[in-house]
């Protein structure tokens, strides 16, 4: 592979040290002297635009990195970019990997992309710690494709100088960085079979564009707020297949909030998802599974939740369709399951609900839930006597033992279910074409290849029999 010199744009540059494995140490020098691993893309030498980072190699970041706008970098399957903690400047603002142009990580089921900190501080004490400051997308990002690829410890602090604050997407003082943010509306972006863990803030921020989210493995999302998914207006999202384990408030977060005549509404379809001990974690009560609000359009359907705080909420309901807050009244919020183990939660707010189980918060007389109309039709656990029955009766989780406030994901969980599993019938049978995903038949073409959403299943969660 032909390597070049390649001088970054802006002022958000990057100090790398790029290693091939089992080989001495290589480095490669821009015309600012700063390091950039890579070259171009191993094929067309011609092609000035494109840098690959090659797979089974290390890339160290000891500074900010950016993509530039008009540039796509490409991070083959095995690659493992290193974020040193020690930050940036005399501020120390937390490491920030911008995205101005495109980026593809091509991680496999064998040979995963790694977004990470140095091994050593790999601890469960640093899991909520935000360590750097995650995958920022900017509102140039066109393309991002985030497949079989790891992402942990982000959430670092937006300072004065982090890159975030200085571009107006985030506010120094006030926000943490998720692990992935996006804020182009006519971006596309696919993120799929991946895992995105351990983190202050929320797992996905979307502030703008086209997404597929399917097939991931969400933990440890948020110390004392935050989602796993949060979208915003100006997005149209499939949500579909993930499996979100103690996230600190929702699994789902579906707002369109900033909805104007330039940003559109938010429009989710949200389905076959297991969304387990959500909304326990928070510092004081708010959600606890999926949290619907500001006229989101967002269809949630045929999901598992697991051990969650509360039910589905739809705050304001009473003021439908105002793009200022309450409940898109298109939406529908149905055909859910709703399990609990018998455990009780070892952190009760007295003096908000008092709920302490999870079969008690779902039949708490909660003013967002929308009675009679949001779930109807769910299935959903309301009493002790009526866990054993409505145990979906995974392959491998202990609904009854793992501890509610609990948030560190052990990979020997399977959350597949056996045969004659509950959750196997009563679920919507996927014929509506109002209830089709977004992007299920002509789908999303990131760099060249067109990915499509899950079909709808007539089951709830995740995975059905193995």
């Amino acid at each position: 592979m032909k390597l070049k010199n390649y001088l970054l744009a802006g002022t958000a540059l990057v100090a790398l040290s790029f290693m091939a494995a089992c080989s001495e140490d290589e480095t490669i020098q821009n015309e600012n002297n700063t390091e950039n691993p890579g070259g171009n893309d191993g094929g067309d030498e011609t092609n000035e635009d494109v840098i690959i980072w090659p797979g089974d190699t290390i890339a160290n970041l000891t500074n900010h990195y950016t993509v530039p706008e008009g540039k796509t970098l490409i991070i083959k399957a095995g690659a493992k970019v290193i974020v040193s903690t020690a930050g940036v400047g005399a501020n120390h603002a937390p490491i920030e990997f911008t995205v101005k142009g495109n980026l593809y990580c091509e991680g496999t089921a064998e040979r995963p992309v790694l977004f990470s900190v140095p091994e050593d501080e790999r601890t469960e004490e640093n899991a909520l710690a935000g360590l750097w400051g995650g995958i920022v997308a900017t509102s140039t990002c066109g393309e991002m494709l985030i497949d079989h690829t790891i992402i942990e410890y982000t959430g670092g602090q937006v300072i004065e100088g982090s890159p975030a604050a200085s571009a107006g997407i985030y506010t120094a003082g006030d926000d943490a960085y998720p692990q992935i943010t996006t804020n182009n509306i006519n971006g596309r972006y696919v993120i799929t079979n991946s895992v995105l863990r351990n983190g202050w803030s929320d797992g996905i921020y979307l502030m703008g564009g086209n997404a597929i989210i399917a097939n991931n493995i969400f933990a440890a999302n948020g110390y004392d707020g935050a989602e796993a998914v949060n979208v915003k207006a100006g997005c149209v999202v499939d949500v579909a297949g993930n499996v979100m384990f103690s996230p600190n408030t929702n699994g789902l977060k579906l707002s369109s909030s900033g909805q104007s005549e330039d940003r559109g509404m938010a429009k989710i379809q949200a389905y076959n998802n297991t969304i387990i001990n959500a909304g326990w974690r928070r510092d004081g009560e708010k959600g606890g599974c999926v949290y619907v609000e500001k006229n989101a359009f967002a269809n949630v359907f045929n999901n598992l939740m697991v051990n969650c705080k509360f039910r589905a909420m739809t705050p304001s309901y009473d003021l439908p369709n105002n793009p200022d807050e309450g409940y898109c009244s298109e939406s529908v919020i149905d055909y859910n399951y709703y399990a609990s183990g018998t455990q009780k939660s070892n952190v009760v707010f007295e003096d908000e609900s008092g709920v302490a189980y999870s079969w008690e918060g779902y039949a708490y007389a909660h003013k967002n839930y929308y009675e009679g109309v949001v779930d109807a039709n769910s299935i959903i656990t309301k009493t002790a006597s009526d866990c054993a029955a409505n145990d979906p009766k995974f392959v491998n989780f202990p609904i009854n033992d793992v501890a509610l406030t609990d948030y560190i994901y052990q990979d020997a969980w399977d959350f597949h279910v056996q045969a004659g599993s509950p959750v196997l019938a009563g679920a919507y049978d996927g014929t509506d074409t109002k209830m089709a995903p977004y992007f299920g038949t002509e789908g999303l073409q990131v760099n060249g290849q067109t990915y499509t959403s899950p079909k709808v299943e007539a089951r709830f969660g995740a995975y059905g029999t193995k």
